[in-house]
């Protein structure tokens, strides 16, 4: 046991003495330790009268600050003050987003034609319409709207399966659409298949395949046996109002072609098409966004793709 003596003069003890020895020294905290420590307790204190904080019962203390009303739906709504309601309040008579407002009022005056050839109105489109397909297209599209191949189209290589005028997207965008090819694998047997597809990757002019086949696919392909021009034409082109792809542009919205290295598996990948049809769909945005929403959505997909 360490002395009391053996300490150094001047430091006082509590008087609490154990074995005759053990001493208990008073060692005060620093006084910036223990104002410091002061300082949080009034912060505590503050923050919780300044901000909401505790529960209450099924509530909980709202805080001091003044309410905030802001606009949903177009009926104002008053709440006590929260970092929600801040931001939709700013949202919605911020500056910027007063400035905002003031140039979606000159979008929705705009016809597509001017819109399009207006640098300024077209750098505003980018700009805002980048925030509306991050939130209702991306998912399926992907950022950039390079789409993924088997499942959603590439909305930026000006292919367009229902049409690429601003009239055909602003349809798509309001009304949705359903991409359907029926299944073969009852109608066609297995050399059937194989031939088809050789006929329809000739249509690309993908080298390795055999003529032969390719002509037998070919009746199949124009004949009522296979019936496959009613839809994408009898010269493979495809038809926009049914959504039918061009099967000559080399352009693979569902089989992955471009990623098979051969030619049996390109043609393996183009019979599982055939095989087992398709069948997708896109919702419709038109109850989900306002006019001028979906106007600046479709004058950012034209411009992505190249638009027609």
């Amino acid at each position: 046991m360490n002395n009391p003596s053996d300490k150094k003069q001047g430091v006082q003890t509590t008087g609490h003495v154990w074995d005759d020895d053990l001493c208990e020294y008073n060692n005060p905290l620093p006084r910036w330790w223990l104002w410091t420590f002061y300082g949080t307790v009034f912060f505590a204190i503050l923050y919780w009268l300044l901000y909401p904080a505790w529960p209450v019962g099924s509530s909980y203390t709202k805080g001091l600050f003044n309410d905030i009303t802001y606009t949903v739906n177009g009926e104002e709504v008053t709440t006590h003050w929260n970092t929600r309601a801040l931001f939709m309040r700013d949202m919605q008579s911020s500056p910027a987003a007063v400035r905002q407002r003031e140039f979606l009022d000159v979008i929705a005056a705009t016809d597509y034609e001017d819109l399009l050839a207006d640098a300024d109105k077209l750098a505003f489109v980018r700009s805002y319409g980048r925030g509306i397909f991050g939130d209702y297209c991306a998912a399926c599209h992907q950022t950039g709207g390079t789409g993924i191949v088997g499942r959603y189209p590439n909305l930026s290589d000006d292919d367009w399966l229902w049409g690429g005028s601003v009239a055909d997207i602003e349809r798509t965008i309001m009304h949705g659409r359903l991409g359907y090819m029926p299944p073969f694998r009852e109608t066609f047997d297995a050399e059937q298949l194989d031939v088809v597809a050789e006929y329809v990757l000739s249509l690309s002019g993908i080298d390795g395949g055999d003529a032969a086949k390719a002509q037998r696919g070919e009746v199949i392909f124009k004949g009522m046996a296979g019936g496959c021009f009613h839809c994408h034409g009898a010269d493979g082109k495809g038809l926009p109002s049914q959504g039918a792809p061009n099967l000559t542009d080399s352009v693979w919205t569902i089989a992955n072609v471009p990623a098979a290295e051969t030619f049996d598996a390109k043609k393996e990948a183009v019979k599982g098409v055939i095989h087992n049809g398709v069948q997708r769909q896109m919702p419709a945005f038109g109850e989900r966004l306002s006019p001028v929403e979906v106007k600046v959505l479709t004058a950012y997909v034209h411009q992505l793709g190249g638009g027609q």
